[in-house]
């Protein structure tokens, strides 16, 4: 996750303290992902059953419920084991969390044993009663799916007046206070929509925007040749740093950021070098505070029937059962050759990512993709953009 406003701007977001900094003595657990030994965000898939059909979704929902997910007893053991072991932040996904019945009594649950409970969703079902629910729950931050506007989003969500319903679900949320924002991942088929996206953001006072480079994983994996090329992805990045900067050149507050690819904080840092070398210096160390990719480390995802994954996108790996042993007995268990190796994967890192100057910023990127296109999940990551000049690579070697 780059946060872009922050670092291209130099301002204070509410992310900072999940995004930067390494200090542990002292800290209390949900801000342990701070320290060196940080603990990771858990995005908890909570069941599979979806209203919409996404032709993107990488967890591959449905419109019928799965009888093997989570019962409400194990999911608050779940809870117990992810606060004793000072995970900050428990992100409800799915499918539709909202369509969980217990989705409000485990998120104030979570809430109560100091997590920081948030939640994704398609949007589309947060009536302003439901709305009301997700605040009194205690839920820090609700994510909104939006693929484009109109009927572009309809036809990503599989569902006509998909757009509507989840632009009426963030105003809901406006209304009565409770932070709100959009995720939208990029295409060749809406990266035309950006511009209007960030129209709508200022429009409708949306705080804060993540745009999600394509992860092909899921129903991900069959549309990859939607993805953008090099170059038009580089020109998009541009674009969203562009009006970035606008709304600080108004002083209009958003939070932007960009999302499974570390390649553009590289990117990032290398424009302000050029622009701003001082300000290149702060942000280069705040990208190596980060740390760039932390699947297996910095983030994790059990899936609706309690199987562990290094990350939301990459479940063809799993690492145990949280039914059959705890989390944080799982999670710091390296004898699993993968989960050994995110957790000290440099040297393991092949092609341009083993040869990457930038490294230390970027971590290898997104091991999902290198596995999705080369077979191997230390091979590079097809996804990133940068040329090998701009990466350190001589062009003759």
């Amino acid at each position: 996750m780059i946060g872009v406003t922050k670092l291209l701007c130099g301002t204070v977001t509410p992310g900072d303290l999940l995004r930067y900094g390494r200090q542990t003595p002292g800290m209390p657990h949900h801000l342990l992902q701070f320290s060196t030994d940080k603990r990771p965000i858990v995005v908890w898939n909570s069941t599979r059953l979806c209203n919409l059909h996404c032709i993107h979704c990488y967890y591959e929902a449905r419109n019928r419920p799965d009888p093997g997910e989570l019962t409400t007893t194990e999911a608050k053991a779940m809870i117990d084991d992810l606060a004793a072991f000072g995970a900050p932040v428990l992100l409800f996904s799915g499918g539709e969390p909202i369509l969980r019945d217990d989705l409000f009594e485990l998120a104030d649950y979570a809430s109560k044993k100091g997590i920081r409970a948030v939640l994704s969703t398609n949007g589309t079902l947060i009536t302003r009663d439901v709305a009301r629910q997700i605040k009194k729950a205690g839920l820090g931050y609700v994510g909104v799916s939006l693929d484009g506007i109109g009927a572009h989003n309809d036809k990503f969500r599989g569902k006509k007046g998909a757009f509507e319903d989840a632009l009426k679900g963030i105003r809901n949320c406006i209304e009565i206070g409770q932070r709100v924002g959009l995720r939208l991942t990029i295409t060749r088929h809406n990266a035309g929509d950006i511009p209007s996206i960030f129209d709508l953001i200022e429009e409708e006072r949306i705080d804060r925007a993540c745009f999600y480079h394509l992860v092909y994983s899921g129903r991900g994996s069959k549309i990859m040749e939607a993805d953008l090329s090099h170059e038009n992805t580089r020109n998009t990045v541009d674009l969203i740093f562009q009006r970035t900067l606008d709304f600080h050149r108004r002083n209009i507050e958003k939070d932007i950021l960009t999302v499974d690819n570390h390649a553009d904080g590289v990117y990032l840092y290398l424009k302000l070098r050029q622009e701003q070398p001082q300000r290149a210096q702060e942000v280069l160390q705040l990208l190596r505070w980060n740390g760039g990719n932390s699947s297996g480390v910095g983030i994790g995802e059990i899936d609706h029937t309690g199987y562990v994954h290094p990350d939301q996108f990459w479940r063809q790996h799993t690492f145990g059962n949280v039914r059959e042993r705890r989390f944080s007995e799982i999670w710091m268990d390296t004898s699993n050759e993968v989960m050994a190796g995110l957790k000290n994967r440099k040297s393991l890192l092949k092609g341009r990512c083993g040869r990457c100057l930038y490294v230390d910023i970027c971590n290898g990127n997104f091991r999902a993709r290198a596995e999705a296109v080369y077979g191997d999940a230390w091979a590079e990551d097809p996804a990133c953009y940068l040329t090998d000049a701009e990466i350190g690579i001589e062009v003759n070697r």
